[in-house]
């Protein structure tokens, strides 16, 4: 029998969907490198599944770009490079300023107190300096605007990119002072959406989403120095 946790995910959705999310977190979080090959009859054997779901993971990894399959060797893991994670970012800042700016036309005070709450919550564990609750909490304050657009496309593309783009970079943001001014630009941010200041707001988070691809690209160019 399947493992419990992932026999209960699969009931939410398809079952090559839900190994696809697992595989995907395995690559994105370093488990699997790049270079490495996913043996299908391995995964079949960890798994405790049939090769039907497995082959649709693997091919939903492959027209993410996050595996390649070479004919009579096999799927091997891609992984993003720094210049995809960079790509991503540019996407995001486009992408996140209009969304913004959607939100706040369609803001409602449920939304909106959504993101106070969450906000604060950011401050507590900011004030505690527990990183990984803050990075759990950057990433629900961003996607709880992205549902005050109220629109399911705008969201689940925001998510996705959000996703990609926090797993990826996660390893080099642990800086306890960019936490600090993290929360001031979230914080400033929200002031600009109480205010219903769209155009300010959007170039404010294009702002803070450059901030954190600057420290990116530093992280990803002293890794090639070293």
């Amino acid at each position: 029998m399947p493992s419990h946790s992932l026999f209960e995910q699969a009931k939410h959705g398809t079952l090559g969907t839900k190994i696809f999310e697992l595989l995907r977190d395995r690559i994105l979080n370093g488990e699997y490198a790049t270079g490495d090959k996913l043996n299908e009859l391995t995964l079949v054997n960890e798994l405790n599944f049939s090769r039907t779901p497995i082959r649709e993971a693997l091919k939903q990894l492959e027209l993410e770009g996050l595996v390649e399959s070479i004919p009579n060797k096999g799927v091997y893991v891609k992984g993003f490079s720094p210049r995809d994670i960079d790509d991503m970012f540019e996407m995001r800042k486009s992408l996140e300023a209009l969304a913004i700016k959607l939100a706040i036309k369609r803001m409602d005070d449920i939304h909106l107190a959504k993101i106070k709450d969450v906000l604060d919550l950011m401050e507590f564990y900011t004030m505690k300096k527990e990183s990984a609750k803050v990075d759990e909490l950057n990433i629900l304050y961003h996607e709880t605007i992205y549902q005050a657009t109220q629109s399911s496309y705008f969201e689940q593309t925001l998510k996705d990119l959000h996703y990609y783009v926090s797993v990826t970079s996660r390893h080099c943001l642990k800086n306890v002072s960019r936490m600090d001014t993290a929360l001031k630009e979230h914080q400033a941010i929200f002031e600009k959406i109480e205010e219903k200041e769209a155009d300010e707001a959007a170039e404010m988070i294009k702002t803070h989403i450059a901030k954190t691809q600057m420290l990116v690209r530093k992280y990803y160019a002293n890794k090639q120095e070293g």
